[in-house]
């Protein structure tokens, strides 16, 4: 249902731009080009026709808008995890790792290490 709501959106969206573009700010625009008497709609009818489009179109847009707010799919989606979730939870207690020691332990004094004696071999 959101998917015919979206594109419902979509063509009133596009309709609603070329009609704004037909019209021109100035009162001429579409109805500017039927200067004959003898035209089915006149000049005022055109323009009467385009505003009402018009309104009638931002009108659908925003009920159209409500409309899909209102169908969107929540919460039905629980098998797919994120790779987070999943790192979360395979986490290991840091309380179950082996403790190694933190510290270099002291050397005797009668042995000295040097890094001189480990090369030669002696």
């Amino acid at each position: 249902m959101f998917t015919l709501f979206s594109v419902l959106i979509f063509i009133a969206a596009v309709l609603l731009v070329l009609i704004v573009l037909v019209q021109n700010s100035k009162g001429g625009g579409l109805a500017a080009n039927f200067s004959a008497s003898n035209q089915v709609m006149g000049v005022r009818k055109t323009a009467d026709f385009l505003e009402k489009a018009t309104w009638t179109l931002a009108g659908s847009l925003v009920f159209l808008s409500i409309l899909a707010t209102a169908t969107i799919p929540r919460g039905e989606i629980e098998a797919e995890r994120s790779i987070l979730e999943d790192q979360i939870e395979e986490t290991i207690d840091p309380s179950a790792l082996p403790s190694f020691p933190t510290s270099i332990p002291d050397l005797p004094s009668d042995i000295e290490a040097s890094p001189e004696d480990d090369e030669d071999g002696d």
